[in-house]
Formats: C-alpha cells, structure tokens, sequence
C-alpha cells in the first residue's frame, strides 16, 4: 500500500495559490440554517398522500434531513423534493432522502438524509440542483415532501427539519 496525501475541497483551496479563491461557505465557514415544518397525519391517509413541510431553495446545500413522528401505528413515506403547487406540485425526486421511511413508531430527529443512498458521501459539497441531476441551478423554490408509500392507521403528528447552508 502507498502513503498519500490527499485533500477535501476546502482544504485544496485553502492551500491553492493566493490568486485562488476561498470555498464557498456552502463548504466551509458557513452557518447552518433550517426550516422545518409538522403536518397531522389522519387516521387513513392512503398511499401517494402528500406531507409538505418546507419551500427549500434550489441553491441551498442540504446538510440534515431530520424525521419526527408520533406513534402512527403503521405507515412510512418517501422524503424528497417536489415542485410547488404554482408549479404543478409534481415530484421531482420523490425519494432524494429516504424511500419508505417509517413513521409508525414514535421517533425524534431522525437523520434521514442519506437512507435513501441517493446522496452518496461524494455527493457532500452539492447543492440541492446538483443532487436533482440538474445541468445548471434554476434559482428557484421547492416543497420539502413526504409521499406515502404505506398508508396510516392511526392519527399522529409528522415533523421535518430540512438543515441548510446557503452560502450566507
């Protein structure tokens, strides 16, 4: 085996050439935000019901996707990206975070964020119109979605914190 050395983004600009620049705080230096949201989930909501919890910003690099629920007795969901309702509320990757989460049990902060396996760990330092499979950033809003993939069977509580830097 041989020795290397090797470096993340950040660390490789901060070592370039002063005529470099710096990483994007979206990498480096910059603050997590969040935006969160909690939905009652009814007894008898059936499969491909829609849970909309956030507007996230194409631009925004998602840092957690962090799942809360009540005892729901049965049902789970995909955690992913849809299109707002002004534009047509389509799902643009239904399941980027988690496919068939379950939210039948009670549960606090649960990091979702990589169990669907779609945001592999060299996928990190994207922002959210990368991870979509977008050529370019649109600069536009999106709805944080739940869409069940099992129905309830009983009434309870759904919350998503969708963790965030911005570059700000």
């Amino acid at each position: 085996m041989a020795v290397v050395n090797t470096k993340a983004t950040a660390v490789t600009n901060a070592d370039a050439a002063p005529s470099q620049s710096f990483s994007s705080t979206k990498i480096a230096g910059g603050r997590i935000k969040e935006a969160v949201g909690f939905v009652a989930a009814l007894n008898g909501d059936s499969i491909a019901s829609t849970y909309r919890f956030a507007r996230v910003h194409s631009s925004w690099r998602p840092s957690r996707v962090l799942l809360s629920s009540d005892a729901i007795t049965s049902g789970a969901a995909d955690i992913g990206i849809c299109e707002t309702a002004a534009n047509g509320g389509a799902a643009v990757d239904a399941d980027l975070f988690a496919s068939a989460a379950s939210i039948a049990a009670a549960q606090v902060n649960v990091d979702v964020t990589h169990e669907s396996g779609v945001i592999t760990l060299v996928k990190v330092e994207q922002p959210l119109w990368q991870l979509l499979g977008l050529t370019s950033d649109p600069g536009k809003w999106y709805d944080l979605t739940a869409t069940l993939t099992a129905a309830t069977t009983a009434a309870g509580t759904v919350a998503l914190k969708f963790q965030y830097l911005d570059g700000n």
